[in-house]
């Protein structure tokens, strides 16, 4: 079954501290560059677990747009949806803590900004043909109602990332009865944005899990009762991508046949393996190696 992911795609700049970060002045570090953005992450993540993806999302003729599909394609995401604009690839600067905890992060997304309706209608019909369509809060709020309606017209499911707390707040508009969406992954904080559960039950959601990092997680479904779900245990490296990977997670289990229950526990174990990583997108995960972790932790819980 297969999937078109609409959202960024940027060039991950990280900077990893080696000591306790000190404001106003200049830090030691390890500094490296990899693919990113929500969208392309949870992409290659899907791919890499074995669920067949295909990528919407706007470069720059720049090295780093190269790069981004280079490296995206040979993960096994589909980018013959990608389009090429004049404005430069999007970038992504995180300051991580020497725990791995992210301390600050900046983005430049003035071409992802850039992908209005009108850039999007050539993808239709490979979205028409996808089984379950995932968006990236990240894109602008006219093309996300576009995506909805149509989602809509040809009766695919819809799961929402909502990114920050700023992009739930413009996102909540697009929601609408009408346009139904499967379900919703924000954090706690993006959840208040968002209205609360309530409010996307009356909006249209069936589904909001509510990710809460070590803490584990929340999943909340309409006319059902809400179900705690504890994280798997992790060492930290660097937690960038841990988000993406409990969303690709959770999409490649539901499309697998699991239940809203099993794909979110499936998601926290791809997060999981993604933190002890230095990798963004850890290039061994598969699905496999997923349910390795999820088994070994509860023989021993």
């Amino acid at each position: 079954m297969s999937v078109v992911v609409v959202g960024g795609a940027l060039m991950d700049l990280l900077a990893h501290s080696r000591q306790p970060l000190v404001p106003r002045t200049s830090n030691p570090a390890r500094l490296h560059t990899t693919p990113g953005g929500v969208g392309r992450n949870i992409a290659e993540n899907l791919a890499r677990l074995g669920t067949p993806v295909a990528l919407v999302a706007v470069v720059g003729p720049d090295a780093f747009g190269d790069r981004i599909l280079v490296e995206s394609e040979a993960a096994g995401v589909d980018v013959r949806e990608v389009v090429t604009t004049p404005e430069p690839t999007g970038t992504y600067l995180a300051v991580l803590e020497p725990d791995g905890e992210m301390s600050v992060a900046l983005s430049d997304l003035a071409a992802t900004e850039g992908l209005t309706p009108d850039r999007l209608r050539a993808a239709e019909p490979a979205i028409a043909a996808a089984d379950l369509l995932v968006i990236d809060g990240n894109i602008p709020a006219p093309a996300v109602g576009w995506l909805l309606d149509v989602a809509a017209a040809h009766g695919i499911r819809v799961v929402i990332d909502p990114v920050s707390v700023a992009k739930a707040t413009r996102l909540a508009d697009a929601l609408a009865p009408e346009r139904p969406v499967f379900a919703i992954t924000p954090n706690a904080d993006e959840l208040t944005a968002l209205g609360g559960t309530a409010e996307l039950f009356a909006r249209g959601v069936e589904a909001v899990w509510v990710r809460r990092g070590p803490a584990g997680s929340t999943l909340y479904a309409a006319r059902s009762p809400a179900v705690e779900l504890p994280a798997p245990p992790t060492g930290v490296v660097d937690v960038t991508g841990a988000g993406d990977a409990a969303t690709a997670g959770f999409v490649h289990a539901l499309l697998a046949g699991s239940d809203l229950v099993a794909a979110a526990r499936f998601g926290q174990g791809a997060a999981a393996l993604t933190c002890a990583s230095p990798a963004t997108v850890r290039s061994d995960l598969t699905a496999h190696l997923v349910r390795e972790h999820l088994d070994r932790w509860e023989s021993t819980s």
